[in-house]
Order: C-alpha cells, then structure tokens, then sequence
C-alpha cells in the first residue's frame, strides 16, 4: 500500500474535509467515551458539562466521567447510545479501520449475560460493515483484576471468540501484569492481538515488562519509552506498535505542548506508531483532527503523516 500525496497535501492546506476523506484507522478508542460530546448531546436532547483543557492525571479525569458522563452511559441504554453515536463520528471522520474497546463492565447488566452484550455489538458492527470496519476490542480495567466476577465474564468473552484484541487500562500500579496474565495467554490461544496501557504514567521500564509479562502485540501510549534509547531499540527490534493518543497526553499533563511530544523521537528511534484518538468525548480531537495538530505543531511533515497513515492501514490489511 504506498503513499497518497492527496492526503499529505490535504494536511500542508489544513484542509479538515479533505484529511476526512481519506481511510485511516483509529486503533486506539474507549467505547462509551468515543463519540463527540457534541455529538452525544443532539442524541441525549440536553447540554453536557465540558472537561477542563487540562487535567491533573488520571485522577481528575476520572472525576469528569465520574460526574459529567457516567450518568448518561451508565446504563445498558445510555451505553449502547454512545457506542452507536461513537462509531457514527468515526465514519464521518474517514475512519475505515476502527478498533474500538468494548469494556466487559456492561455484560452483567443484560438479563442474558455476556451474550447480551455480545449481541448489541455484533448488531453494530452489522449495521455499519459497509462503510466502517469495526474490530471490537474487549476492554479490561486494571481494578477488575481482583474482582473474581468481572474476571470471570473476561474470560467468558476471550472464549467467544468475538473480540479481535484486548486491551487493559486504568491506572498503571492498579495491578501488576501478572495478575492478568493467563487471561492474557488466554487470549493469545484464542489468537486476539493483545494490547494493554502502560508508560503513559509510568516508566520506559515499565513498558518493557508488561510487553515481556503480557506477550503485548502493540502498546497503549507507551510514550514513556522514549524516555530510553535501550527500550526504544528493543521496541522496534520486536516490532511492538505504539499507538499514541497525542491530544489526551497533553490535556493529562503527561506532556507539556504537542510540539515537544516524544512520538517524534520514537519514530526517529524505528519505533512503529499509529495516531489515534483515545476518548473523543473528552480530549475533543479526532483522528483528523490529530494528524492536523501534529503537523501544525512541527512534529511531523505531510509526508512522514501519510506515511504512518497508510503502515497503520497495511497492519490491518488481513
């Protein structure tokens, strides 16, 4: 798949419409949180309370879902809306491959379990093959690990064979890798590509060990690597993805301005990275919207931007 200078001139004009039509993926997304806050407000009927620009962490960011969206997309109902209302704003945005993270939290509301859950989102992807490629991703918090019941319907949907990959979040000393390692080698016998946070908060060594620990295909942020020549060359030696969420880092303090974003030195260091979104409801930026920030803050040209476009496309091409 080679290169389109359609798609680097489109950034060099900050063309917004035309950086929308051309395919990209977005690979790394949070389900409930996904869509534009706009968005969910035209569905829900009422105006939402907006994240402050920056944030103090995790912490303060749960806080805003916490108060502002859990009460809307707590629910089986509220949840589904969101879903919906998220993969509609990723076709708008010219999202062709979406790997959405379906969290397992929803599963013991349904009347039928996991298979509940499993039919609403099989329902979605149905409904929208012909214009998205919707990947479902199962979505473990790093706090489920020591609740034996969540864990146990994790397990359940590894078993389905209905997700395509996994993903595990939350905050980074929540639990060690170890704790979610046989759901993970679980996982990797089921053939999923396996993804987790890690060194977003927390160390480039960090990073190295819950990829050894979990086996990781491709890591969540993973921008603290950078932070090591040693752990950037081992990365790119094993070939792991780093897929960055370059707004979300600097909205949480990770990083203090989006010109001295460190997915510039891991890409110098032959590390692979994608651009994604991470949660749209919050952080406000699409993935549109990302390779335009990048390249008007100085990180990237149009060039080397289409060039990680369409490497994220070939990962994804089978």
């Amino acid at each position: 798949m080679g290169t389109d200078e359609g798609f680097a001139e489109a950034l060099r004009a900050g063309d917004i419409e035309a950086v929308r039509s051309f395919p990209k993926t977005d690979l790394h997304a949070h389900g409930y949180i996904s869509a534009r806050i706009e968005s969910l407000e035209r569905r829900l009927g009422h105006a939402l309370l907006r994240p402050p620009r920056r944030m103090n962490g995790l912490g303060e960011f749960q806080e805003y879902l916490r108060v502002a969206i859990d009460p809307y997309v707590g629910t089986i109902e509220g949840a589904e809306l969101a879903a919906q209302v998220a993969v509609a704003d990723a076709i708008d945005d010219g999202v062709s491959v979406f790997e959405m993270s379906f969290d397992i939290w929803p599963a013991p509301l349904y009347p039928d379990g996991l298979d509940g859950h499993v039919r609403f989102i099989r329902s979605l992807v149905e409904q929208c093959q012909d214009r998205i490629r919707l990947r479902p991703e199962l979505g473990i918090s790093r706090r489920y690990a020591s609740n034996a019941a969540l864990m146990g319907h994790a397990a359940e949907a590894v078993a389905s064979a209905f997700f395509t990959s996994i993903d595990l979040y939350s905050t980074e000393d929540a639990c060690a890798p170890e704790d979610v390692q046989p759901l993970y080698a679980q996982a990797r016998a089921q053939g999923m590509m396996l993804k987790a946070h890690v060194g977003e908060f927390g160390s480039a060594e960090d990073v190295r060990r819950t990829v050894e620990v979990l086996d990781l295909d491709e890591v969540q942020h993973g921008i603290a690597a950078a932070d090591s020549p040693d752990v950037m060359r081992w990365l790119a030696e094993r070939g792991v993805r780093l897929n960055v969420c370059p707004t979300s880092n600097v909205m949480l303090g990770v990083v203090g301005d989006l010109a001295g974003h460190p997915i510039r030195r891991l890409h110098d260091h032959g590390v692979a990275v994608t651009v994604n979104s991470d949660d749209l409801t919050v952080f406000g930026q699409s993935v549109s919207d990302e390779y335009l920030n990048l390249i008007r803050a100085g990180v990237f040209t149009a060039g080397e931007l289409d060039g990680i476009r369409v490497a994220a496309l070939a990962s994804r091409s089978s």
